[in-house]
């Protein structure tokens, strides 16, 4: 339901038609041979924009059988009327996606070819995305997996195992941080009421709260001329806020309000969806690898993913390279508690409880593991959620909902953090270097990356 809207900050401009042309280019008939032999270093490039073409098909044709699974797609629309009019089975697709995996990872990549480290990293993304794309295919088909499987074949990644005692142990070590008396998860609940931002503040919270996240963006990277996006407040949806990438540098971010919405969540979700999160790495992606390279691949975006691990590992670690240290605080405390009519004198204590509970972040993945690993049902779960991450009970039915649409997607958002942070922290962008910190975190957002990649590459940097 649509509550109303607000555009941020500039409208699209210019033409795209030369994008579109590149695009039916690229995207051959979906009847290429399986059996084309290996690349050779030469061929290496044309190759990869043939499959490149054949994976944006595929991709689109999943979507007619998986709906919601095409997050974003800004290549031609005859391309997706071609392919809603006559998608394959969810089985040729999966077949056919596991062939031109095989395909594309047979393509070599010369060491002194220009740009061969890119290449490489296309040649890789593609071979992560297509493989996952016949998983999906393959589970759209009835194929059954458990909450890890599904996370190691769709996102490239596991998520640690904890159990109760691990958790319970940093309940106690944390019980005397929150204010208050009476059970931990009560004094929570009660004391974070005070900080809730009241509906008619609102639109000019985000709003200051978007300024100064794209302010702190654009002192560090290049955003494509003309980038933009509007915000719709909306209701009765599983997750809290939502970027709609609409191609052309141009975004419709959604924030739900169905639940409170408490003054942290302003930054959170301006970093997040905004900049330099999911709108910043759309854009930047669409400028540098689909406009700039012609790489037709980019221009779709297959929500279950490995793609997704980065793009929201770096939309949630993009908070803090926005912010370091205590500048968060500083500019809420100046800033924001002053609009939403909160309590200025609070905002540190505030961020001080709340960083205590973020060592809690993994007990939401156990409860996704266990509910849809069928070892506990739904009351079960939420009851989880609201003794080990201190969600009140209308939050933790909210992330039920949350398992249920969307299962172990719920990974890519403490994990990929994890994954991110590590790898740029280990090639130097530590938080006492914030322009390295910048470098090495616009890298991530203006190359193809494949999580599994960069878990390598942290550990032989470490």
């Amino acid at each position: 339901m649509r509550r109303g809207d607000r555009a941020f900050p500039a409208p699209r401009s210019g033409p795209v038609a030369p994008l579109l042309v590149a695009l039916v280019a690229l995207a051959v008939p979906a009847c290429s041979p399986a059996t084309a032999p290996p690349a050779t270093p030469a061929d290496s490039v044309p190759t990869m924009d043939r499959i490149a073409g054949d994976y944006v098909r595929l991709v689109l044709e999943l979507g007619v059988h998986d709906e919601g699974y095409v997050d974003a797609y800004y290549g031609p629309e005859e391309l997706r009327a071609a392919a809603e009019a006559s998608p394959r089975s969810v089985a040729e697709i999966a077949a056919r996606a596991a062939e031109l995996a095989e395909e594309v990872a047979a393509v070599e990549v010369t060491a002194d070819a220009a740009d061969a480290e890119l290449v490489r990293l296309r040649r890789d993304f593609l071979v992560a995305q297509l493989s996952a794309v016949a998983a999906r295919a393959r589970i759209v088909g009835g194929e059954g997996m458990s909450f890890d499987e599904e996370a190691r074949a769709l996102y490239d990644a596991e998520a640690p195992h904890h159990g109760e005692a691990h958790y319970q142990a940093i309940l106690e070590e944390i019980d005397g941080v929150v204010p208050g008396k009476g059970p931990l998860a009560e004094r929570w609940a009660v004391w974070r009421e005070r900080f809730v931002v009241p509906q008619e503040r609102l639109a000019a919270v985000f709003d200051a709260a978007i300024a100064e996240c794209r302010r702190r963006t654009a002192e560090h990277v290049e955003l494509p001329e003309g980038e933009g996006f509007r915000v719709e407040y909306v209701t009765d949806k599983p997750w809290s806020g939502y970027n709609w990438y609409q191609g052309g540098y141009q975004s419709l971010i959604q924030v739900n309000t169905d639940l409170p919405i408490h003054i942290d969540r302003a930054v959170d979700l301006a970093c997040h969806e905004g900049y330099p999160g999911h709108h910043a790495y759309n854009a930047l992606l669409e400028k540098h690898l689909v406009r700039d390279r012609g790489w037709a691949e980019l221009a779709v975006y297959p929500l279950y993913s490995p793609q997704s691990l980065i793009a929201e590992g770096t939309a949630n670690f993009g908070i803090r390279v926005a912010f370091p240290g205590e500048e968060r605080v500083a500019f809420e405390r100046d800033v924001l508690f002053p609009l939403a009519g909160l309590d200025p004198a609070e905002a540190a204590d505030y961020y001080r409880v709340a960083a205590s509970l973020e060592k809690l972040s993994y007990a939401g993945n156990e409860a996704a593991r266990r509910y849809l690993d069928g070892e506990i049902d739904r009351a079960a779960a939420e009851a989880w959620l609201t003794r080990f991450t201190l969600s009140p009970p209308d939050r933790a039915a909210q992330r039920v909902r949350f398992f249920d649409a969307y299962r172990s997607y719920v990974v890519n958002y403490n994990l990929g953090q994890d994954v991110v942070r590590r790898w740029v922290e280990a090639h130097g962008g530590t938080a006492d270097r914030p322009e390295r910190r910048w470098e090495l975190f616009e890298e991530l957002l203006t190359t193809p990356r494949v999580p599994g990649e960069l878990v390598e590459e942290t550990a032989a940097a470490e």
